[in-house]
């Protein structure tokens, strides 16, 4: 099927033919508006007054190809390479998952309470959008972030880059008993982490387009327990964190008790509570240490 015209408009019933078996209708018009900001420069206002807008031939052709390759079920962020994310455009590739907006809450939370905290560590930072964005609202403070991936932190680095911002990156892994956080050689104020919180179990009920295209490793938590990344990072509060430091996770729902059970069972805090996100599930804990 070829676009009708180079008409912006014919562009769009174009997407909405096309990827109408992938995608409902309000989905595919969010993704035209990503598409158009990224190749074309338009914004909402300007796709939705200029419906009848020619393209020029160069600039249909990539739509076209962007088209087909979202029609093969790869996410838009990854065929745009680019993600928006706190205001702020993040390159992404399939060695990083897709901001999410209720990471988003997260950030805005943590940044609203800690206006005057100096020290923020991110665990399993992916493409580094929780501490860039924490670092470029509070400029003054000194931001670390460890993956394990070596891959994605290239990402990261390159988006901090990108954004002015410097960032500590440590590659290592949190799941080993000696892992190499004390390479900071310090402590710090805050903690914050997103870790794969994902069951095998739910799987079945997820997206193809995820299970597809976004990295497992940062997705899913392999063996028996559940909560083991969680579980690793609360035992390194002890060490990692300041008195009066905070700790901030990101949950899954369906284990959100349990990593609160466990974060008040390790005797670290004096404070433990879950909060949920806009759609009201239980979605992050905030804990302040002894």
């Amino acid at each position: 099927m070829r676009i009708a015209s180079n008409k912006l408009i014919d562009c769009i019933r174009f997407y909405h033919a096309e990827l109408s078996n992938i995608y409902d209708k309000n989905e595919i018009e969010a993704i035209f508006y990503l598409v158009a900001d990224h190749f074309l420069g338009f914004e909402r206002t300007k796709v939705q007054t200029n419906l009848q807008s020619n393209i020029n031939q160069s600039d249909l052709i990539k739509l076209y190809q962007c088209c087909s390759k979202l029609k093969k079920q790869i996410p838009v962020q990854y065929v745009l390479e680019s993600a928006w994310f706190y205001g702020l455009k993040f390159l992404v590739s399939p060695q990083v998952l897709i901001p999410r907006p209720e990471t988003e809450e997260l950030v805005d939370l943590i940044v609203k309470e800690n206006q005057d905290s100096v020290s923020f560590l991110d665990f399993g930072t992916g493409s580094g959008c929780i501490p860039i964005s924490i670092k470029k609202q509070i400029p003054s403070a000194q931001v670390f972030a460890i993956d394990l991936s070596g891959e994605a932190l290239l990402i990261a680095e390159k988006n901090a880059a990108n954004h002015f911002t410097e960032i500590v990156f440590v590659n290592a892994d949190i799941l080993m008993d000696d892992f190499s956080i004390k390479l900071l050689n310090k402590q710090v104020q805050i903690v914050i982490s997103n870790p794969p919180y994902i069951m095998s179990n739910e799987k079945n009920q997820m997206s193809q387009l995820v299970l597809k295209n976004e990295p497992h490793l940062a997705l899913f938590v392999e063996g028996e327990d559940d909560i083991l990344f969680y579980k690793k990072i609360i035992n390194a509060c002890e060490h990692i964190l300041v008195s009066g430091g905070k700790l901030y996770f990101e949950l899954n729902p369906l284990t959100a008790n349990l990593v609160k059970l466990y974060t008040i069972q390790s005797q670290l805090f004096l404070e433990v509570k879950l909060l949920n996100d806009m759609s009201g599930k239980t979605r992050f804990l905030k804990a302040i240490k002894k």
